[in-house]
């Protein structure tokens, strides 16, 4: 069982190493001496939660074909500019809601770059704004109706029996996550030396050259020419997204029925939500094709379509390794967590949190090991509570979002860091996750009394 586990780790050390496409790839390769090797029996892959995302990012892929994510960073930019004093602040914000509607953290590649420019002008130490904007385009995942990881987490959630809906999920983690990241935005306010006292800024200024390079030109997005139809592709795309909430509202809305309490959407024979997000999403895809001019080619090789699909990769190779051991070793898992998670059943925070430092995948976590939580007996509540706990992957600073935002910070105050882990990235991802988990788990003990009276006694 031990070699097993190791097995198992080095596959996702070794993935996460080559990264992309490798975190599913090498996962196979661990399934193989698995099964091969070992004569487990294989697992099942989690193709529900893998149709969704396929459904999502074609969706989101052909959004940002039309031009309406440029519209969108448009927006967002106009705003920021607007108030250059609070981008420590604003900026956060903007990366966090981008991620939240569009579903995945690399719409970022294209606000980073203005964050650092506007803070650079304003005499704001860029690394204030870029730390905690960076880390709040990873949190918003798990606040967003599409992203793999909360239809994930409701899919096997309403599979185990804990009937929770989408709104459900984000009334929770929403201002969770919020209240998270305005801790480590405070906390990034008067971060590091302001830039007239810092010897290493003022040496780069001092040189002609890198002058040049850091005050000769400006990001913007407000120069290009949005058309009627990349407007209208944000709409479709907004109103997808409203009617898949409106249909998981009807999850929620329970009526009477022969004496019987019974939800709305039973009654009007409603599909479940993982078939709805995917009729309502392919629907907006092909609205988009068809009425805002989204080319097709050009939707397959944008940045949002392509990183999609990757996540897609990983997802099915970690999900199927971790079902393949776990499932072997359920029986063993239950002896020896029983007592722990009975007594401390917010303790598996800390396994979403180390497994997502490893395969940089908030979807691949929750499919992988919410199962095993639900195994273990861990109360639906409890996994609500600590979802924000499966973004850690930030403590290595290997992810393609924070390794882009060292590049765009032409200051050169965002950095990795002599020692790896003495990173930009650190103090405000600690604090926003360790603050949101906190809050996300005594708010479900709010809206689930019931629950944790029971815990007490």
């Amino acid at each position: 069982m031990i070699i097993q586990l190791l097995i198992v780790l080095a596959a996702l050390y070794v993935g996460s190493r080559y990264g992309s496409l490798a975190l599913g790839a090498i996962s196979g390769i661990g399934l193989a001496i698995l099964v091969f090797g070992f004569g487990l029996k294989p697992g099942t892959p989690p193709t529900d939660v893998i149709y969704i995302i396929i459904a999502a990012v074609t969706c989101a892929g052909t959004l940002q074909a039309s031009g309406g994510m440029d519209w969108m960073i448009q927006v967002a930019e106009r705003m920021l500019r607007k108030h250059p004093d609070h981008i420590t602040f604003l900026g956060p914000l903007v990366t966090f809601f981008l991620t939240v509607l569009v579903g995945t953290g690399h719409v970022v590649y294209t606000i980073m770059p203005i964050i650092c420019d506007i803070a650079l002008k304003k005499g704001i130490r860029p690394e204030r704004p870029c730390g905690v904007a960076s880390v709040a385009s990873q949190v918003g995942i798990t606040c967003s109706p599409i992203a793999a990881a909360v239809v994930a987490f409701v899919t096997i959630s309403n599979a185990n029996g804990y009937m929770v809906s989408i709104p459900q999920v984000l009334l929770v983690t929403i201002p969770a996550c919020l209240i998270g990241l305005m801790c480590a935005s405070a906390a990034s306010f008067k971060r590091g030396k302001d830039l007239d006292k810092d010897p290493e800024f003022l040496k780069r200024k001092a040189d002609p050259e890198l002058y040049n390079y850091m005050y000769g030109s400006s990001a913007t997005t407000l120069d290009k020419e949005i058309s009627r139809e990349a407007k209208a592709s944000v709409f479709v795309f907004l109103a997808s997204l409203l009617v898949i909430v409106g249909f998981a509202f009807c999850q929620m809305i329970h009526v009477d029925q022969n004496g019987e309490s019974v939800a709305l959407a039973k009654v009007l024979g409603i599909p479940k939500m993982n078939i709805i997000i995917q009729i309502i999403m392919l629907t907006a895809a092909a609205c988009n094709i068809m009425f805002c001019k989204a080319m097709p080619k050009k939707a397959v090789g944008g940045a949002v379509w392509q990183s999609g699909m990757v996540a897609v990769v990983a997802i099915y190779g970690i999900a199927w390794l971790a079902d393949t051991y776990f499932g072997n070793y359920m029986d063993q898992m239950k002896l020896m967590l029983t007592d722990l998670v009975t007594n401390y059943p917010w303790s598996i925070a800390f396994v979403f949190f180390l497994v997502s430092v490893l395969i940089n995948s908030q979807g691949a976590v929750v499919v992988a090991f919410l199962p095993l939580a639900y195994q273990l007996g861990i109360a639906g509540p409890v996994l609500l509570g600590v979802l924000p706990s499966v973004y850690g992957y930030f403590f290595i600073p290997n992810y393609p979002s924070d390794i882009a935002t060292v590049n765009f910070d032409r200051s050169g105050t965002t950095v990795i860091g002599k020692y790896l882990l003495n990173h930009s990235f650190m103090m405000p991802g600690l604090i926003s996750v360790i603050v949101s988990t906190v809050v996300g788990y005594l708010m479900t003990c709010v809206l689930f009394p019931g629950y944790f009276a029971s815990f007490v006694n």
